[in-house]
């Protein structure tokens, strides 16, 4: 999906032709027709591409990428509908800002068709159907003490990473509070991030442990900073509200080349992640870990954000490595729990 050359010498075609001013208006919304007629015949394009609904699951990532160009094409109707509030007393200026729209559209279209390729994979990673875990408050245990996720009251984990951006530090802790989520009660778990010591991300995660030992994830609230100022909640869900489903962070028994889900809100949340290998041996500079965990994390709201986690026993998550640009967020403090 690319930008037409059409529109561009629709544009040109329009800016040459230079109306006077008692003609300025109707220039404006022969532009602005067009651009929303050439989005619809775009749009239209991408939808007869994904049709494909096999069962379930595929159904579901086909009605996901309908609402997404929904979304879109609403984005682009309020875009235009600030160009000619803004802008639509200068011709150029307001074609200029009609270009600038359409192409976020064409972005947006692009990374859609990317999302739903990623769904398409995804559902043949899991094998298809639904997903829709029917979870039983009375098979969950107090607290969490998988050995790979060691959340006990008051333990706290402390990780760095050398970004462009500069330094990232996070800091884990697990506090000494539960609350119900879906009528299971969950470990709340805090994850502070920051940026050269700028406040980045504060997030409450809310995590409880079946019976069977799997760890399951229960949803979260994140609340995300721009130059220490709240600026949104993007990307908090809870399971049993909205459609949020909960899903596995740790199976009880990892398995090389099982994936599963660790979430579900779709076009919020949709983290999955898939075993590597469990036994692993990590070495990083507070020390070398053996027996660990190697699972692959990925999100088909963001297809190129993958990351190989390595869990050690005992301590829980040593160290992620982003296998594109191999950016290494390492443990470097650990306090047990009790």
């Amino acid at each position: 999906m690319h930008l037409t050359a059409s529109l561009f010498l629709t544009f040109g075609t329009l800016l040459l032709a230079a109306p006077p001013q008692t003609q300025q208006a109707d220039a404006v919304s022969t532009a602005r027709r067009h651009t929303l007629s050439k989005a619809d015949a775009l749009a239209k394009e991408l939808l007869s591409t994904l049709s494909a609904e096999d069962d379930e699951c595929h159904m579901v990532t086909s009605l996901a990428a309908t609402a997404g160009l929904h979304d879109l094409r609403q984005a682009l109707a309020l875009s235009i509908a600030s160009c000619v509030n803004e802008e639509s007393g200068s011709l150029f200026k307001f074609l200029n800002c009609l270009r600038e729209s359409f192409e976020e559209f064409v972005d947006g279209l692009e990374e859609l068709q990317d999302q739903h390729d990623a769904r398409l994979e995804l559902c043949t990673l899991l094998g298809g159907g639904i997903y829709d875990p029917d979870l039983d408050e009375d098979e969950f245990r107090d607290g969490v003490n998988h050995t790979y996720l060691p959340y006990l009251p008051g333990a706290t984990w402390v990780y760095h990473a050398f970004t462009d951006e500069g330094l990232e530090e996070i800091t884990v802790t697990v506090m000494d509070s539960t609350v119900e989520i879906d009528e299971i009660e969950c470990i709340v778990v805090q994850d502070v991030v920051t940026l050269d010591g700028v406040l980045v991300e504060d997030t409450f995660d809310w995590y409880a442990q079946h019976a069977d030992g799997a760890v399951w994830y229960m949803g979260e609230i994140a609340k995300n900073y721009e130059d220490g100022e709240l600026v949104d909640i993007e990307g908090s869900w809870k399971a049993g509200e909205d459609g949020g489903q909960p899903g596995i962070v740790m199976m009880a028994t990892p398995t090389a080349g099982t994936t599963y889900r660790q979430e579900l809100l779709l076009g919020e949340a949709e983290d999955a992640g898939t075993v590597i290998s469990v036994d692993e041996t990590v070495v990083i500079g507070i020390g070398t870990y053996s027996n660990c965990v190697q699972t692959l994390d990925f999100t088909p709201l963001e297809p190129d954000a993958r990351e190989f986690k390595y869990y050690a026993p005992g301590v829980g998550l040593v160290l992620e490595v982003k296998p594109d640009t191999g950016e290494r967020l390492e443990l470097i403090s650990f306090t047990p729990g009790s």
